[in-house]
């Protein structure tokens, strides 16, 4: 089963036991992700299947450490790289994201500068 896009970023989550490394074993960690495949639609789909993942569906990757990738200069983001920057892969996303990107185009430009300095300061 499949979540709402929506719900895609889970700021907190503890990991399990490890006993190869125990000081590991049930730290609460900030990936910013749920790690689960979501439809993101026609736009992003690359036509390869994989495993269980549809060829338009995505797992949404961790976003810790996001804002130090993208103060480089040539970073590129998505799954293929098509992304220049942070709000570019915004834009891109459809299928469960289409409203979610739909409100991201809504907001004000203040509002938006101010989510990219979070997305910048995970």
């Amino acid at each position: 089963m499949r979540k709402s896009a929506v719900l895609a970023v889970t700021p907190k989550q503890k990991t399990g036991n490890s006993d190869r490394f125990p000081l590991l074993s049930q730290q609460n960690i900030y990936p910013y992700t749920d790690l689960l495949l979501h439809d993101m639609g026609a736009g992003l789909d690359d036509s390869v299947k994989e495993k269980n993942a549809e060829s338009f569906e995505w797992r949404t990757p961790p976003l810790w450490g996001i804002g130090i990738v993208a103060r480089d200069p040539e970073a590129r983001f998505l799954h293929d790289g098509r992304a220049s920057s942070l709000t570019e892969a915004i834009l891109w996303h459809g299928g469960e994201a289409e409203s979610t990107k739909t409100r991201f185009t809504q907001l004000s430009a203040t509002q938006k500068q101010t989510l990219m300095t979070f997305l910048k300061g995970i």
